[in-house]
Formats: C-alpha cells, structure tokens, sequence
C-alpha cells in the first residue's frame, strides 16, 4: 500500500502470524548508509528475512544478500517470482539454492 510505514508494514505481517521479508532488495535504488539505515531499522522493528536468491538480482547480488543476511541475522529466502518481461524472469525451479549456512525463512514451516 503506497504511503504505508516500515513499521506498520512489519507490524501488520507479524500480527498476522507472518514473517516479515525485505522482497528483492537489489531492486532498490540505495546508497550504502542507507542500505545499512534500512536493514538496521527493519531488524529493530522486528523484520526477519530478506530474498537472497531472486530472478531480478545477479549471481553477484546473491553473495552481496547472503553477506547481508549473514551480518543482520536475517532468515533467508528465494524466489522465481515474475514482475514484467525482461526484469529476470527465471523458470520455476532454475534459481541456485540457497547458501547452506543460511536459515531459510521456511525452517519453522517444513514438516509442521
């Protein structure tokens, strides 16, 4: 929703029994202290994941995101999702796995 907070959005989704994930955060236009500004406040409020594996981030951008996830404690997560014609549509199933030492956001879910 346009307009809504970092901090509703978050609390919204953890009050619905959800975890809150940053979705592709190599799309985002940032600068490094804002990137560290970003992730600091959404780890603050409670966020617990970030997409470290998506069609539209480069093989590079998924080391970047593991180190990131790595460094704020964050779950991992990964996805094929697509978003418009030449913004990396990838085929179900054709993105990399995520790094082993990673914990994916999923981990409370598989086997329940």
């Amino acid at each position: 929703m346009p307009g809504t907070s970092l901090e509703d959005a978050v609390a919204w989704i953890r009050g619905a029994g959800g975890k809150a994930v940053i979705a592709h955060p190599g799309r985002y236009p940032y600068k490094p202290a804002q990137r560290k500004s970003l992730f600091g406040l959404f780890k603050d409020l409670g966020g617990q994941g970030m997409e470290v594996v998506t069609g539209s981030h480069t093989p590079e951008q998924y080391r970047q995101y593991a180190r990131v996830a790595r460094e704020y404690g964050f779950e991992a997560s990964r996805g094929s999702d697509f978003h418009a014609p030449g913004a990396g549509r990838v085929d179900l199933g054709g993105l990399p796995d995520l790094p082993p030492d990673l914990v994916p956001v999923w981990h409370d879910w598989v086997g329940a």
